[in-house]
């Protein structure tokens, strides 16, 4: 059963690494003069748009989680709405955060705001997916050994490779070196993307090295 689950996770988690390269290329095809560097926000609404469209996708094809109990269509539609407004939240706390870290307050509003969607796309929408609404779940999930299956142990992985490839990311920015990808906010948003994909990757080879150590309780 262990297997499968981790064949799933290995195709599920491939196929998400596979779509961020094709957000820089396929536009190109479209859009005249698109370049991630040159139409940076192009890229990152291109990008956020796709993966998110993309983790939705899986989540309601593979089912990670375990489905809840019947409810009724408000109870789905109340649990769609609070899924919104928590991704929402996320991309103001995240904003908050970024300029507490030195991003500019009024110049580059814009900026600054897509970068903290895309990070929410790459740590909340995933949990939101696979959680739900449910922040009990969330700290569960985030504390020492509260993973309960091995997409909860992808989800870990990924979401802290997503938030220390954007802070890496933010290291060359003051440097002296003019370099186009040093223009805020393209350094840390290319770093919290290449967070994203090495987490997709390292989390399957991780679970495969540790599954033996790896024993999941129902909570």
């Amino acid at each position: 059963m262990r297997d499968a689950e981790a064949r799933r996770l290995w195709a599920a988690n491939l196929l998400r690494a596979a779509a961020v390269p094709l957000t820089a290329v396929v536009p190109a095809f479209f859009m005249d003069g698109f370049t991630v560097l040159g139409t940076h926000l192009a890229w990152l609404c291109v990008c956020v748009l796709c993966v998110g469209t993309l983790n939705v996708g899986l989540c309601l094809v593979l089912k990670p989680s375990l489905p809840p109990k019947r409810s009724s269509v408000a109870n789905k539609i109340s649990r769609f709405l609070k899924c919104c407004i928590y991704f929402f939240m996320s991309c103001i706390l995240f904003h908050a955060i970024i300029v507490l870290y030195g991003a500019p307050l009024i110049e580059s509003v814009t900026e600054t705001f897509l970068f903290a969607v895309l990070l929410s796309t790459f740590t909340t929408l995933q949990c939101l997916c696979m959680l739900g609404p449910n922040i009990q779940a969330w700290i569960r999930v985030f504390s020492k050994n509260g993973a309960t299956s091995i997409w909860e142990n992808s989800l870990q992985i990924t979401t802290t490779c997503s938030i220390l490839g954007a802070w890496f990311g933010a290291f060359p920015i003051p440097l002296d070196w003019d370099r186009p990808w040093q223009v805020w906010p393209i350094s840390c948003s290319l770093g919290a993307t290449f967070g994203y994909v090495a987490g997709l990757i390292i989390a399957p080879l991780w679970i495969h090295w540790n599954q033996k150590q790896l024993t999941y309780k129902s909570r």
